[in-house]
């Protein structure tokens, strides 16, 4: 076989690693900016609430003395940061952005080399990661693509996907010999680790692992070892003391809704991944005990079953099976066995993520000014949320607002409650009062006397609302944007 000429592996090389800084350069600009979008006011918030009290926070959205699933060791750290720095909040979760994204990068860079030596196939594959998508941009947390890593990159699942890559990365030499006890034992915190601070990726984390141990086929040394891991791993989630992680399994009726646009447009949102399931072929013959193939094949069995059990939740695991298809793309582009089939895949794979970038071009809008924007890429942007520090001269910490569910994500960012949480909450035993309340309180025809009680019922002290809200008892002391109105509530 004739090797290459040397201009053009030194170009195969650089050109992966100088695309991937560049889009590196572009999140680090991202976090400058910290887009606020989905979930960003509810990390807040539970960073909020952990500064002021570290042992009792309380449920992060509401007045009520609940635990949460937000309050994880990450989340823990982040508070015990603020609290004695006196850093902001939004500065703290900028830093941990950092922490996050610095886990993700190094954690692929660590995977990526237990399956392959060549030089450009880490830099190739967090390209694939976060731009072998679709044609429709797609944005949810725990999942990679650049435009929701933009939007996302501060919550505790990008740094719960980092450690996921180097517990399988830490698992697969692992499995390879020479480990001791130790090590194993280590790997159980790991697990736990991540699966306290994004229960979704923790998912996705462990059908990892479970495919890694099944392409290994271990002896029984190495099985009581990983049984001593899983055993202090459970432990460790037994005794977290700020939620009980085994409560979470009986998921409500609630979360499985929010999660049912998961299964909506499959070709559109992740079209392009096709071509990395095309590169597990070649790899499943070389191989049929291949750790990506198995790592896809859990992915896409637990995800098929949740859309036919109707247990839409169960579809976050679908980056089970995309990771590896990914992957597998990137590294038959490096390591197939013939010249010609490694170029054809390299021009293939080119062509589709250049196709992936432009459909995310969007997410130049949060580094660059829109009207700075060629046209065509303006066209992609989608401005973020205005969020609610308008309200901040009068609304004081702990202070209870009666709002709609949009408000409700993101002014407990601040450190005021709402009456009713903007998420699904599993451990708020009132929760369906709260929102029904809420619904009551803003619907046309609701007697004055109904939300002059709601309001007492729950220590309301301000409303916002538009300018139809106003009541004889509430007087208005701010305008906001898109015509909202902040009201004080008098005795």
């Amino acid at each position: 076989m004739r090797a290459a000429p040397p201009g053009a592996a030194r170009a195969g090389r650089t050109l992966p690693q100088a695309a991937a800084a560049l889009v590196l350069v572009l999140l680090l600009l991202v976090v400058v900016r910290l887009p606020w979008a989905g979930d960003l006011g509810m990390h807040a918030a539970t960073v909020q609430r952990l500064r002021h009290s570290l042992l009792h926070p309380g449920n992060p959205l509401v007045d009520a003395d609940t635990p949460s699933p937000y309050y994880s060791p990450w989340t823990l750290l982040l508070g015990c940061l603020a609290r004695l720095t006196g850093l902001p909040v939004f500065v703290v979760l900028r830093i941990g952005a950092l922490a996050g994204l610095g886990a993700l990068v190094t954690g692929v860079w660590r995977y990526v080399r237990t399956l392959s030596a060549h030089r450009a196939a880490p830099a190739l594959a967090f390209l694939c990661l976060l731009l072998l998508w679709g044609p429709l941009p797609f944005n949810w947390s725990g999942f990679l693509g650049l435009n929701s890593l933009a939007l996302t990159v501060s919550y505790p699942s990008v740094l719960a996907l980092g450690l996921s890559f180097h517990l399988w990365a830490w698992l697969t030499r692992a499995l390879g010999g020479g480990t001791d006890w130790g090590a194993w034992l280590g790997l159980g915190a790991l697990w736990a680790l991540v699966l306290l601070c994004h229960q979704f990726s923790g998912v996705v984390a462990s059908l990892g692992a479970l495919a890694t141990l099944i392409a290994a086929r271990p002896g029984r040394p190495v099985l009581l070892r990983l049984g001593a891991g899983l055993v202090l791993g459970a432990v460790l989630l037994r005794l977290w003391p700020y939620y009980d992680f085994f409560a979470l399994f009986p998921a409500g009726p609630g979360l499985e809704a929010i999660h049912r646009p998961l299964y909506a447009h499959p070709a559109g949102r992740f079209g392009l991944v096709l071509l990395g399931v095309a590169a597990l072929a070649p790899r499943l013959r070389r191989d049929r005990r291949d750790p990506l193939v198995l790592f896809f094949a859990l992915g896409a069995l637990v995800f098929a079953a949740g859309g036919l059990t109707g247990h839409y939740a169960w579809g976050r695991a679908l980056p089970a099976a995309l990771v590896p298809a990914q992957l597998a793309a990137a590294l038959e582009a490096v390591s197939a066995g013939r010249r010609a089939v490694r170029a054809g895949w390299a021009c293939v794979l080119g062509a589709a993520l250049a196709a992936g970038a432009w459909t995310q071009a969007g997410a130049l809008g949060y580094v660059v000014a829109r009207h700075a924007l060629p046209a065509a890429v303006a066209a992609k942007y989608r401005a973020p949320w205005a969020g609610y520090r308008w309200i901040t001269p009068w609304v004081g910490y702990g202070d209870v607002v009666m709002a709609r569910t949009l408000p409700s994500r993101q002014i407990p960012a601040y450190g005021p409650y709402t009456v009713a949480p903007g998420y699904p909450d599993v451990f708020l035993p009132d929760e369906a009062e709260r929102n029904a309340a809420v619904r009551r309180y803003f619907a046309g025809g609701t007697p004055a006397g109904e939300r002059r009680e709601a309001v007492r019922r729950y220590g309301v002290r301000w409303v916002v609302g538009g300018a139809g809200a106003a009541e004889p008892w509430l007087r208005e002391v701010s305008r906001g944007p898109r015509g909202q109105v902040l009201y004080r509530v008098v005795p």
